[in-house]
């Protein structure tokens, strides 16, 4: 189990004993929880989700120590996959430390991950946000802490890259995000893997190795090992940092291509029903891709199966018309092109 986080170290000499200084590791964890936390809106207590390895450990001990300065009660939640021999003990250590680290509440989260549709990676996250999401509301939380870091980010821009995705996977894991109402919040995106490691370190803490994160199955675990050092090696270690900043880049960039795509939906609305093909064609193409996207949701489409080719098929109904016959969107939704307008439905009558 992670032992309770020690007193600060003695001050050195000529400093007042009354004002220790923090390991600068331990400082900048609690710094990066400090800004995310100054001027957070509500006053529910904010959930940490630790599974007891260094990321979410290090920020735990940081919330531990900055929450309370704030005037802001923490919590502790940590989620049971059942995914490995020994899971739920450790669940209950982390737990156990949570308690005697001042979090209340604090909550093992059980959950179920087997028949969940996806990779296995994809169905424990799916399951892991689920519950939190549920704990959060509970709790009427102001939101929810994750551990991802700097390094977290550069890995899930490099695999955005390698399956040829777009802004919004470029983008990045946000700041700030809201999942079914509950803010889902990153405050270490800015902080160094090394950084938390060294934090516990310096805490005293024995963080959890998830052998998950070291198993070649995993793409991620490939790209960590692999990939991203050898990147390092060819180009320097500022890689990982610039990875991120473009992370940051690109998401201010999406955000704005997405407040002109909210815009221009609603002005390319037909009267009839659909969406104007002579409105569609006159947008730019990333403008109109944002468009077409999210009325295909609006139609039905779940999120998680809509794909850049099903865009493309609605796309090619508007720039590439040939009379061809409706594109077909997941949920067995039909769209065809009909009298100037994309309607939802298949050939008419």
């Amino acid at each position: 189990m992670p032992p309770r986080p020690p007193a600060e170290p003695a001050a050195p000499a000529g400093r007042s004993p009354l004002t220790p200084s923090p390991a600068p590791a331990v400082a900048a964890v609690r710094l990066a929880v400090r800004r995310l936390l100054t001027g957070l809106p509500g006053a529910g207590p904010v959930l940490v989700a630790c599974s007891g390895g260094p990321d979410s450990l290090a920020l735990a001990a940081a919330t531990a120590f900055v929450a309370p300065r704030l005037g802001r009660p923490a919590g502790l939640v940590t989620v049971d996959h059942d995914l490995q021999p020994g899971s739920a003990e450790r669940a209950e250590a982390v737990a156990g430390w949570a308690r005697t680290a001042g979090f209340d509440p604090v909550e093992v989260l059980p959950v179920r991950v087997a028949g969940r549709p996806g990779g296995p990676e994809a169905a424990a996250r799916t399951a892991r946000y689920e519950a939190l999401v549920v704990a959060a509301k509970r709790h009427h939380a102001a939101g929810v802490l994750l551990g991802h870091t700097r390094d977290d980010q550069a890995e899930t821009v490099l695999l955005a890259l390698a399956r040829g995705a777009g802004p919004r996977g470029l983008s990045g894991m946000p700041e700030r995000r809201e999942l079914d109402g509950v803010p889902l919040l990153r405050p270490l995106l800015d902080v160094a893997r090394s950084d938390t490691g060294a934090a516990c370190a310096a805490l005293g803490l024995t963080a959890w190795a998830d052998p998950h994160n070291t198993d070649p199955a995993y793409a991620r675990a490939r790209v960590r090992a692999e990939a991203l050092p050898a990147l390092v090696d060819a180009l320097g270690p500022g890689v990982v940092a610039n990875l991120a900043r473009t992370a940051r880049l690109i998401a201010a960039d999406a955000a704005a291509l997405d407040t002109l795509a909210a815009a221009a939906l609603d002005d390319v609305r037909a009267a009839g029903g659909g969406l104007s093909v002579d409105g569609l064609a006159a947008l730019p193409d990333a403008v109109r891709g944002r468009v077409l996207h999210a009325w295909a949701r609006e139609l039905g489409a779940p999120p998680a199966d809509l794909s850049h080719r099903h865009v493309a098929a609605l796309d090619a109904l508007v720039t590439d018309w040939r009379g061809q016959g409706p594109a077909h969107l997941p949920g067995n939704l039909p769209v065809r092109r009909h009298a100037g307008r994309l309607v939802q439905g298949g050939a008419p009558a």
